[in-house]
């Protein structure tokens, strides 16, 4: 795992060795920040379920002038910790250990908007829907106006969530609206916007 790009470019990265963390694939991380490079200059950045805080320094690497790096597991705290000191970015992130719930309260509570939200949770898990529902019923708190989310997940998550429910899981908020739907193998990349 590496920085692709900007500053520090080609900088290896440390990923623990467990199942726990799953890094996003640098050919996925190469198509996913070709999609959203103009959101990224002077962007401030949350990456919520950060793992190893390969997306959220890629950001910074490539302009964004602030990243928040949240996880709760106390294995990927310190890789993001350690990446943040490889990559000499630490006067421009915020590291928190959170459960995520909590760390969007501290972002409402703070009063921090952003131009750009990484959601890569689990992929068998509700937190990256929770999270957007969060996100929908909190309107302008979290994300900036013309902000945009990524959401990253697993092709069969997307199938059997699909199966599970009537109605469309992952377009179903009143406020939010998914613009983008992208497969790369086995990953799928999801961008949401504010609704016009």
């Amino acid at each position: 795992m590496r920085i692709i790009a900007g500053n520090n470019k080609a900088k290896r990265l440390n990923s623990p060795k467990t199942k726990n963390t799953r890094p996003t694939l640098d050919r996925v991380k190469e198509a996913l920040f070709s999609i959203i490079s103009n959101y990224i200059e002077n962007a401030v950045v949350l990456d919520l379920f950060s793992g190893t805080g390969n997306l959220g320094l890629e950001a910074i690497s490539r302009g964004a002038s602030f990243a928040w790096l949240n996880d709760s597991n106390n294995l990927a705290i310190s890789t993001i910790i350690s990446n943040t000191q490889l990559t000499k970015n630490q006067n421009y992130v915020k590291i928190t250990k959170k459960d995520y719930t909590k760390c969007l309260a501290q972002i409402v509570q703070n009063d921090l908007k952003f131009d750009v939200i990484f959601l890569d949770p689990p992929y068998d898990s509700m937190f990256g829907i929770q999270t957007l529902k969060i996100i929908d019923e909190s309107k302008d708190k979290i994300l900036k106006e013309n902000g945009i989310i990524i959401y990253e997940t697993d092709k069969n998550f997307v199938q059997k969530l699909s199966k599970d429910f009537n109605n469309d899981v992952f377009d179903n908020f009143k406020n939010l609206k998914c613009i983008d739907d992208r497969s790369y193998s086995n990953v799928v990349l999801k961008l949401y916007k504010w609704r016009e």
